[in-house]
């Protein structure tokens, strides 16, 4: 359990980083930096772990987190998600990765409009 909480760190700590210097997608930096900004408010830093967590390391995801995964949108999940995917240890397993992002994407949607 342990080891699996520092990966996600590393995996967390990563992210910001990578989010602080590489712009998503080519968009400029000023604009990858307002996307960062605007996505992070929406969502607590626990269900950020658990939402990597599910996509890196197959773990599970609770109801409230989707929740909030879907009150951050696709275009954050999916431009966080890619970032994290794009580092030099992950690229190699990345269209594995994106399959999973669009996975809990729909996932969580199903369960939002049950709720």
């Amino acid at each position: 359990m342990t080891k699996c909480n520092s990966q996600i760190t590393t995996l967390f700590i990563i992210l910001a980083l990578a989010c602080a210097v590489v712009p998503a997608f080519s968009i400029e930096e000023s604009e990858a930096k307002s996307l960062w900004d605007t996505c992070v408010v929406k969502i607590t830093p626990k269900c950020a772990l658990d939402i990597i967590a599910v996509v890196f390391e197959n773990a599970t995801i609770s109801d409230s987190c989707c929740h909030e995964l879907v009150q951050e949108g696709k275009v954050c999940h999916d431009t966080l998600i890619k970032y994290i995917a794009d580092r030099p240890t992950l690229i190699a397993q990345e269209t594995q990765y994106l399959k999973k992002r669009d996975d809990l994407w729909n996932h969580c949607i199903s369960i939002s409009t049950t709720a």
